[in-house]
């Protein structure tokens, strides 16, 4: 039974492998971990092994629901796609995890469509499997079309089915880890609550996998109202990955580091497909195509400005001097493109076309047909809106920042105390198995998907494939610590009572006045959250264009300060209001990291992302380099400090 709402159950478990998540990268994992523990059982190993799933719902509806991004290299090479990931991040990634990663993403491809994903194919080869030499539809050099409005349900029932219902918890929302009593770099064990029952899960383990995504709703989302704010990346994304792993001692890198996408105005609709498949192209509110127009400003920002294809800030950067200088508002010119396109098909295929375009949002957006539909918008008639969004905090799309993580062995990449000058034109040979071991300097840590940083352009079948790379490397960790026995540095009644601090504030006060939501005692999570975002006012959101600089910092740092101190005022009426709680923990503690780095780097690395207008400017000497951190959570402090960036593909092609 459980327990009272004050007084939950207290269960303990001791595992060898916690994965901490529910998205593609857990999955991912979980469907690759089967083999590897058969394996270390045939040498007497028997480990065991949970996952917990957040608390935004089941396994099928955690991270992405619906996706449209899917990267497939086939013929093309990993280094290329180094480069690719490189070029659009603004020349400082990790080419090792990319490369790393653009040699095994395919495999996992295979598997969704072996498990039921529909991929398009070309004409011919529409019954063909990509494993057997299946030509996909292209959307680009990198990515393929798919139909993935069920795609993360495909990809859970495989996951679930392959480590088996009896291991996997949902519904248990894990917020903090905790290191080791006896080692303080190694991590021991993390606790969390049922969000549907008064009970709190504490477990100790020799390994865990955290994968809990990346970061929303730290700024203020230009669409206000509705849900509190409709955002593009998945709501429940609570910086839960970076905040875990920062208290717990973990490195972080290229925290400044955030995506600003360009999307359709109001609901946030894809525009992928729209740009690389349909050919469309964005132009001003005279029809003026703005990255012809404006293209000499790429030339401020060399060598990047002079990239075959502008990264993604770049982009955003031109569309940003139109809309400042009154030549808005921004369309994607949805009626030449499919006009252009209909001049060579039958009506039967422009009708296939047309259904298309409704696809698109369909599969990952419907409230952008909503959109449509409300607004008697049909897309080959009259043109739509495009709008720059509030940042996100990611890295698993076009964004890198997260965990410093290692990376394969067997790439001639250094090690991190070893980042220093060194030019290889090529990385010596790969090998072609999945040997990527996540963990950090923190022992026992792993993580994948928006938890790597310093790295990029995954998607959902990359952080699927990291997922995959890290159960490997975890089963190894514990094969060679089989003997650890790991002991919690916190007390078990220590860690409830912090947990369950917000359900205290409430029972404590709710009879001091009439109206439970007014008193002068506690803070409720919403309102927290509202503040949250206003004290990000003047660090570069959409109310300042995206433009900061170090003394609009201070006063949004001192902001920080007195939000920090009125959190442990927050309250919890109920176990959803608990979730909301530990959810603004999270946020708060990676505003501030995202905070620190950018204060930390005296340059504007990626315009239209961010400017700090005291550096307005790319400075390839003093800041081509990787900007990591270390949080002192006895402190409170945070220790920024660079590490040396490393070439090991040769970039000298992408440029023209």
């Amino acid at each position: 039974m459980a327990g009272e709402f004050g007084k939950p159950e207290i269960v303990e478990e001791e595992v060898d492998i916690l994965l901490i998540g529910g998205g593609m990268g857990a999955c991912g994992a979980a469907y690759e971990i089967g083999p590897w523990l058969d394996e270390a059982k045939k040498q007497g190993i028997d480990l065991k092994v949970k996952l917990g799933q957040g608390g935004n719902g089941s396994l099928r509806r955690s991270g992405a629901g619906s996706v449209g991004n899917q990267h497939l290299l086939g013929e093309q090479d990993p280094a290329d796609y180094a480069r690719m990931v490189s070029n659009d991040l603004m020349g400082i990634t990790r080419d090792d995890l990319a490369y790393d990663l653009g040699r095994h993403v395919d495999d996992s491809v295979h598997l969704f469509e072996e498990w039921g994903l529909p991929i398009w194919k070309q004409p011919g080869d529409e019954g063909k499997a990509l494993v057997d030499g299946g030509k996909p539809v292209r959307s680009g050099k990198w990515q393929i079309m798919i139909n993935g409005e069920s795609y993360k349900w495909i990809v859970a029932e495989a996951a679930k089915k392959a480590l088996g219902t009896e291991r996997i918890q949902e519904r248990v929302f894990i917020v903090k880890l905790v290191n080791d009593k006896n080692d303080s770099n190694r991590i021991a064990g993390a606790i969390g609550f049922s969000v549907r029952e008064h009970k709190v899960f504490v477990y100790k383990f020799k390994a865990c996998l955290l994968v809990a995504g990346g970061c929303v709703n730290i700024f203020r989302p230009r669409s206000v109202g509705e849900g509190t704010g409709r955002a593009w990346y998945p709501v429940w994304n609570a910086g839960s990955t970076y905040a875990m792993a920062a208290e717990a001692g973990a490195e972080l890198t290229m925290m400044e580091n955030r995506f600003v996408p360009a999307r359709f105005k109001d609901g946030y609709g894809p525009v992928g497909a729209w740009f690389l498949l349909f050919k469309a192209k964005a132009v001003n509110a005279f029809g003026e195509v703005y990255m012809d127009t404006n293209k000499e400003l790429l030339n401020d920002y060399p060598p990047y400005g002079q990239a075959a294809v502008p990264a993604s800030c770049l982009r955003n950067h031109l569309m940003m001097k139109e809309m400042r200088e009154g030549r808005g508002p921004i369309y994607m010119d949805t009626v030449s493109a499919l006009g252009k396109l209909a001049e060579t098909m039958t009506p039967k295929e422009i009708k296939h076309l047309e259904a298309e375009a409704w696809e698109d949002f369909l599969d990952m957006c419907i409230g952008q047909a909503g959109v449509w539909a409300g607004e008697n918008i049909e897309p080959e008639k009259k043109n739509s809106e495009l709008m720059p969004t509030e940042p996100y905090l990611l890295g698993s799309h076009s964004g890198c920042c997260g965990i410093w993580v290692s990376g394969p062995t067997d790439v001639g990449a250094p090690t991190a105390e070893e980042h220093a000058d060194r030019q290889d034109s090529q990385p010596p040979a790969f090998r072609l198995e999945l040997g990527l071991s996540l963990d950090d300097h923190r022992q026992g840590l792993f993580t994948a998907a928006d938890g790597v940083g310093a790295s990029g352009h995954k998607f959902s079948s990359g952080s699927h494939a990291e997922g995959r790379l890290a159960a490997k490397a975890m089963v190894q960790f514990c094969m060679d610590n089989k003997d650890h026995q790991p002991e919690l540095a916190d007390s078990v009644a220590d860690l409830v009572d912090e947990i369950y601090r917000p359900v205290r504030n409430f029972l404590e006060s709710k009879d001091y006045t009439t109206a439970i939501d007014v008193n002068p005692n506690y803070i409720t999570p919403k309102m927290l959250q509202f503040r949250c975002k206003r004290s990000w006012m003047n660090t570069s959101g959409v109310s300042t264009m995206y433009q900061t600089n170090a003394k609009m910092m201070e006063v949004a740092e001192m902001k920080l300060e007195m939000l920090k101190e009125d959190a442990l005022k927050m309250r919890a009426k109920d176990l959803h209001e608990l979730l909301r709680a530990w959810e603004n923990y999270h946020r708060i503690l990676t505003a501030e990291a995202h905070m620190k780095h950018i204060q930390f780097r005296e340059e504007s690395r990626y315009p239209g992302f961010y400017y700090r207008m005291d550096y307005n400017f790319v400075d390839e000497t003093n800041w081509k380099c990787f900007v990591n951190s270390i949080y002192d959570k006895t402190t409170k402090t945070w220790n920024c400090f660079k590490r040396a960036h490393v070439d090991i593909v040769d970039k000298s092609k992408l440029f023209k």
